[in-house]
């Protein structure tokens, strides 16, 4: 019996061995559990887009501003023509939209194979000219159609570009407005950028200032008690106008209520006791 035992145990041993080499050779072999495989229709945002819709979405909203066209179809032609802003034409020439050279361009230019061989691209100092030139590109009488259409609806503009003819590719409009959702970058056809809405705040103030000017002009005018009024100019300070009106500097800012010698252009000031 203890012959048998013997015998048996370095059978067992060996057998055990093989079955855990084979499966060290399965693990080995298989695939790492971090590796994924994404089908091509799965859409994944990039941080290349996301970085290209940072930078430039201010530009596209001052041009919308500026020419009419929505900032969503600017932001997704750049991304599109300028494979966010990777392309060899984005970054040798500032080149974001493809646009070619024509005979009334007068600027620089680079050879880059298209539909054709050594085709003439433009050649831009920086990639907000190369924005500015893509709203006066479509401009052109071609695409005056493209302007009765609603800012919002980005739609008709992505169909209408192709209608127009600025790209061969029957799936451009697809293209555009897969962009557009996928980023939602029409939220940028609704906003205004910093600086503009600085100037229409400005604005607006200055109105009201020019109200509430006129506005104290009128009430000194209907006043009972016949009252001189003058407005400060460039120039002026309170002695040279007090000596005008043979007023004391003292006289002036006592029925002015005012502290010091301080004034202002376009202040009011009354020139009478």
């Amino acid at each position: 019996m203890k012959y048998y035992i013997f015998f048996i145990l370095p059978l067992l041993v060996l057998f055990s061995s093989c079955g855990v080499k084979k499966q060290l050779a399965v693990k080995t072999n298989s695939r790492p559990a971090s590796v994924v495989s994404v089908p091509s229709s799965t859409p994944v945002k990039s941080d290349a887009a996301s970085s290209y819709i940072e930078r430039y979405k201010d530009v596209a909203i001052a041009e919308m501003n500026a020419y009419g066209i929505p900032a969503s179809i600017t932001l997704a032609q750049g991304l599109l023509e300028s494979g966010n802003g990777n392309s060899i034409l984005a970054i040798q020439a500032n080149n974001h939209f493809g646009i070619k050279c024509t005979s009334a361009w007068s600027g620089k230019t680079i050879l880059k194979d298209d539909d054709a061989k050594d085709e003439c691209f433009r050649v831009y100092k920086t990639p907000e000219e190369s924005f500015r030139d893509h709203s006066e590109f479509l401009r052109r009488k071609r695409y005056t159609f493209l302007f009765e259409l609603d800012r919002n609806d980005y739609e008709g503009w992505a169909k209408g570009l192709k209608k127009a003819g600025y790209a061969t590719n029957p799936r451009y409009p697809e293209l555009l407005t897969s962009l557009i959702r996928r980023y939602t970058l029409d939220q940028y056809d609704r906003k205004e950028t910093s600086s503009e809405k600085n100037k229409r705040e400005h604005k607006v103030l200055s109105e009201i200032a020019n109200e509430l000017l006129e506005q104290r002009k009128d009430d000194l005018s209907k006043s009972p008690v016949a009252m001189r009024v003058y407005e400060v100019k460039t120039g002026d300070t309170i002695y040279s106008i007090s000596k005008r009106f043979s007023l004391s500097v003292g006289d002036l800012k006592a029925i002015n209520n005012l502290q010091d010698d301080t004034i202002k252009l376009g202040q009011l000031l009354l020139i009478s006791k």
